[in-house]
């Protein structure tokens, strides 16, 4: 934990620079699963380009991108942290790490964070999983707990808020 201690992590707000960087975030997270496919650099490149335009697409047509986050690590940024928030809850749509930010503590810090921000409001914070996600044993750790049923690609996972003990 002292690592995590020694970091200076912020948010910033994404501006249209960010867009390569952007790109590069997400393509990191689909590196594993597309490894085995045996496609080349060409078609990798086409398939990544593809998803991130339908993704970005469909987060800036369907959700309120105002809490749409860049992750700063120690002055470089690191990441991404898309955040909803609803009349009922705290909606991470996304978390994203670049490689050599992972597994540092970054995440934990920051859903602990959302987390502080959420108790003091009555909210839920909740984020929907793939299956076949590692990050899953993370959010369980930190508090999250499945709710609801399965999808056919994801699993809602949910951490309720704290409650606030009132002073008399």
């Amino acid at each position: 934990m002292d690592r995590v201690e020694k970091l200076h992590i912020e948010l910033r707000a994404i501006d249209e620079g960010d867009a390569a960087f952007l790109y590069a975030v997400y393509a990191s997270t689909r590196a594993e699963e597309l490894a085995p496919l045996g496609w080349n650099d060409a078609q990798r490149e086409s398939f990544l380009r593809m998803q991130f335009e339908a993704q970005r697409r469909d987060y800036w047509s369907n959700c309120d991108t105002a809490r749409f986050r860049i992750i700063v690590c120690d002055g470089e940024p690191a990441g991404r942290l898309y955040v909803e928030r609803r009349a009922d809850e705290l909606c991470i749509v996304d978390i994203a790490l670049l490689p050599a930010f992972r597994n540092r503590g970054i995440g934990s810090v920051l859903i602990g964070r959302l987390f502080a921000e959420a108790d003091a409001a009555a909210l839920a914070v909740r984020i929907h999983v793939e299956h076949n996600n590692p990050a899953q044993r993370l959010y369980a750790r930190l508090g999250f707990e499945f709710c609801g049923e399965a999808g056919a690609i994801h699993r809602l996972m949910e951490r309720r808020p704290l409650l606030q003990q009132s002073v008399a």
